[in-house]
Order: structure tokens, then sequence, then C-alpha cells
């Protein structure tokens, strides 16, 4: 008697996954060629003002939840979420934010990142440590920041 298998084993399962993000990917990252430059619909979007920006977010996303469900380690799945994140905020500066897009490729930095992951047993464990050093980076630059509108108030207020 045979039994029909209904549910693709979990690496069967992990490789369709990790096949459709390279391709979404490689949509949003390297998709088209002009003159030998690479580029995809991540920087053509972002000509469109905050909709552009919050389709490829959204996507980028996206990809790294299914690469999540599937078994990636936390410590990889936070470094692909700040190169999602880092690609976002600057993208979204006008002008400048539309050339960034043309050459920052967070897609394929994750893509690398899950090769590693999946493939070198790179990026294992927790997340932890980077994203203690990730707290105190924006501790300090909150301080700082603080510190400088003190300053800047303790002059404006020697104007008058």
């Amino acid at each position: 008697m045979m039994f029909e298998q209904t549910t693709p084993q979990p690496s069967n399962r992990r490789d369709q996954d990790f096949k459709w993000v390279e391709r979404v990917a490689s949509l949003l990252d390297n998709k088209y060629s002009i003159g030998g430059f690479r580029f995809g619909l991540d920087p053509v979007l972002n000509f469109f003002p905050v909709l552009g920006q919050t389709v490829t977010f959204g996507t980028s996303v996206i990809l790294v939840v299914v690469m999540f469900r599937n078994g990636v380690s936390p410590k990889a799945a936070t470094k692909m979420l700040l190169n999602v994140m880092l690609d976002a905020i600057l993208g979204a500066i006008p002008l400048l934010g539309n050339v960034v897009d043309f050459f920052s490729k967070a897609n394929q930095r994750n893509i690398k990142i899950l090769k590693e992951h999946y493939y070198e047993g790179k990026h294992q464990g927790s997340a932890k440590g980077l994203l203690t050093a990730i707290f105190i980076a924006l501790l300090c630059c909150c301080v700082v920041f603080i510190y400088l509108i003190w300053v800047f108030g303790k002059w404006l207020i020697g104007l008058f």
C-alpha cells in the first residue's frame, strides 16, 4: 500500500521558501540592468513618496519573517532586520534616499546572511550581544542629542 506525503519535508519547505525569498530579493534589488548597472524595483518604487517606501519595506520584512519561520537563528534574523531598517531609514531621506536605494541592496545582503547561516553555519545563536550593542549605541546617541539641545538652549538664552 502506498501512502502519499501531503506535507513537504522541513528542509524541502525551507529550500522552497529560500528560493522564493531569493527571487523576490532579486526583483527588489537586481532585476534590471542598464549599461551593466543592476537595480531592482526598490529604487524605482522609492520615487513614489511614502507608498513606494512602505511597499518595499513591508516586502523586505515579509522576507525576513518567512525565513524566521523556517528556523533562521535570532542572530541572523536581527542582522537581516537591521539591514532592512537601515535601508528604509536611508531611503526615506528626500533625494538622497533615491540615490542610496540604487546602491544599497539590503535584500541581497540578507540573502548572503541566509546562505552563510544555512550552508556555512554562521550567524548562529542569540542576538543578545548585538541587541545590547545597539541599545548602548542608541543610548549614547540620545545622551549626545540631549547635551546638544542643552548647549543650544543655553546659547539661545544667552542671545537675550
